[in-house]
């Protein structure tokens, strides 16, 4: 490897433990905010069960995707990257924006086929069970839906011929964003911000009950790709989490990818129903 390939590494590992503790701290950071100024009143029991479920979601799947090497995955996809859309392209700013955007659009366009395929819904369900949103809610995700995400990131890095490292980097600024849309909080101009980005008011939508309102607000990062496709919705939601059935612990959280709303309805209609 030459010293300029080696420098290269070096800057980005840097960037990547910097961007790692910035989303470390803004994770405190609203933490605290939650607790001194709430959007909404949680009730204490359900907020505990929600930080706790969450907890042992993440580092269940943090030891499971490490143990499957997940990450590494990135760097064996760079090898294959040369003949990518942007491969020819300098390594600098101008690339960085561009990754950026085609990055943010990716997963906007994956979230959305994660609401829209039934395959996919069971997996990235177990996100929306949380019955309230907090910041703790960026950890509860399946680790199946995880490691699909994982691959897609991966063609990601094949077809648009990027650093493994450069995607990675995006990954941690998105990984704040996820932290600061799910975060419990009030603050002054949001209206104004989510002209631009995805805020907790439009993000909140998005966790709605009602299918007709979750299936909206898909962005990661940037709002405009809501507008842009027409799935932007601004309403305050009813209630929060799923519908017909919920998940109490992290193994019920595991095990509700493998039961589907439609079975439980099937379920409830044949069963006999008490007097009115």
């Amino acid at each position: 490897m030459s010293e300029q390939a080696i420098q290269s590494n070096q800057e980005a590992f840097s960037l990547n433990e910097f961007l790692l503790l910035l989303a470390i701290i803004a994770f405190g950071l609203l933490l605290i905010m939650e607790v001194v100024k709430p959007y909404q009143s949680v009730n204490k029991r359900i907020k505990q069960a929600s930080v706790v479920t969450n907890s042992t979601a993440f580092i269940f799947n943090n030891v499971i995707l490490t143990a499957l090497r997940a990450s590494s995955l990135f760097f064996v996809a760079q090898q294959f990257s040369y003949f990518g859309l942007l491969s020819g392209m300098a390594n600098g700013p101008l690339k960085w924006l561009i990754t950026f955007l085609l990055f943010d659009l990716m997963m906007y366009g994956w979230h959305a086929a994660t609401h829209k395929f039934e395959f996919l819904w069971r997996f990235h369900k177990i996100h929306h069970s949380d019955k309230t949103v907090n910041v703790t809610t960026g950890f509860r995700f399946h680790v199946f839906d995880l490691f699909i995400e994982i691959v897609i990131k991966c063609l990601f890095v094949i077809v648009v011929g990027v650093e493994a490292y450069l995607v990675l980097a995006i990954e941690l600024i998105e990984m704040l964003f996820i932290f600061f849309h799910h975060s419990n909080v009030a603050f002054k101009h949001e209206a104004e911000i989510s002209k631009v980005l995805i805020t907790p008011s439009l993000h909140r939508t998005h966790h709605s009950t009602l299918r007709s309102e979750h299936d909206s607000n898909y962005g990661i990062v940037l709002s405009i790709w809501d507008r842009l496709f027409g799935t932007r919705k601004e309403v305050i939601p009813a209630k929060l989490g799923l519908d017909v059935i919920e998940a109490e612990n992290f193994l019920q959280l595991f095990f509700l990818a493998f039961v589907t709303e439609r079975h439980i309805k099937k379920l409830l209609q044949i069963l006999p129903k008490g007097k009115q």
